[in-house]
């Protein structure tokens, strides 16, 4: 009796001393190494400013490196389809945008996503409208003289975008209906090559975010922006409503997701990490200078309540515009 005593005491010990290892070996958050984060859209464009821009302050936050992983194409669906895909750990998030997340689900007969069951949410990074813009060497110095050209020409001038179902095609697509103009869609893999077409005076016009480098050197020259008030970074421009334009409101939204199945663990260290870079002075302060807006940090749980909320909206903005995936 006493050596089965004796044995029992031995394997609770043994069991109490495996069960404080564990305490100190539980699993981390997230996986050591390198975090990756897909972004659906070409180096060099809006898109990809932000995620590169949130990466480092992101990085710093969580002491683990971020590494863009550009997968333009399809308006953002290549990026999208790969993200899904992806192992669900924590080690590999996406930019989420209101394409990726809203517009496509609406212009695409069928994706090989669904946007909802496939991703689970981390944050929202910013908010940001478009601007109008026309290269250096344009006539057209106002929307009025833009309008005006497209009415004694139906057809002539064109607008690039960043690829079929991107914020610039349907940005493009509503200025068409509202103003009642006739203008070509020239669609690109991304909106870098589209700018840079823009800038060679290739495209008319481009109605995009996150330009203001452009802008700033001289290089575009921006006609109107598409908010309700003037943005601090260009309080000379004029928005739509005052160019005559009433109306014409687009708000493209950056956020962040992850695979579906990634634990919450994950998700909330890095909604964390997201609201520490969204609080930075200096964060707040890039973003007003690129033209977004900053947005106060959302929990896991209220970005997801947005995206589903506001999917059922970019598919009506989809339906009167007449956009479709060409």
């Amino acid at each position: 009796m006493a050596t089965s005593i004796f044995f029992s005491r031995r394997r609770i010990a043994a069991l109490s001393l495996l069960a404080l290892a564990g305490v100190g070996w539980a699993q981390p958050a997230l996986p050591p190494g390198p975090i990756t984060m897909i972004v659906g859209w070409p180096a060099g464009g809006p898109s990809d400013n932000v995620a590169r821009l949130i990466a480092t302050h992101m990085a710093e936050a969580l002491g683990q490196s971020i590494v863009i992983d550009n997968k333009g194409g399809a308006g953002g669906n290549i990026g999208t389809d790969a993200a899904a895909r992806a192992r669900a750990d924590g080690s590999t998030i996406m930019l989420a945008t209101v394409a990726s997340h809203g517009l496509n689900s609406a212009l695409y007969d069928k994706l090989n996503h669904d946007p909802i069951k496939d991703f689970a949410p981390i944050g929202m990074i910013t908010t940001s409208p478009s601007v109008m813009l026309v290269p250096m060497g344009s006539p057209y110095r106002s929307v009025r003289e833009l309008i005006e050209a497209t009415r004694a020409q139906p057809g002539k001038l064109n607008y690039g975008s960043g690829g079929v179902g991107s914020s610039q095609h349907l940005a493009g697509a509503n200025f068409k209906k509202l103003a009642g103009v006739d203008v070509a869609h020239i669609p690109y893999k991304g909106t870098a090559p589209a700018m840079t077409d823009l800038m060679a005076g290739r495209v008319d016009f481009v109605l995009t975010t996150g330009a203001m480098s452009f802008i700033r050197s001289g290089k575009l020259r921006p006609l109107a922006v598409a908010s309700r008030e003037r943005l601090p970074a260009l309080p000379d421009v004029p928005t739509f409503d005052e160019a005559g334009v009433k109306g014409f409101y687009t708000d493209s939204w950056y956020g962040l997701v992850a695979p579906a199945g990634t634990p919450r663990s994950a998700l909330e260290k890095l909604n964390a990490a997201l609201a520490t870079a969204l609080n930075k002075p200096a964060m707040r302060q890039q973003f007003i200078d690129q033209g977004s807006l900053p947005v106060t940090p959302m929990k896991v749980d209220e970005f997801w309540a947005f995206v589903q909320k506001q999917m059922p909206l970019a598919a009506e903005q989809v339906r009167i515009s007449g956009a479709k995936a060409e």
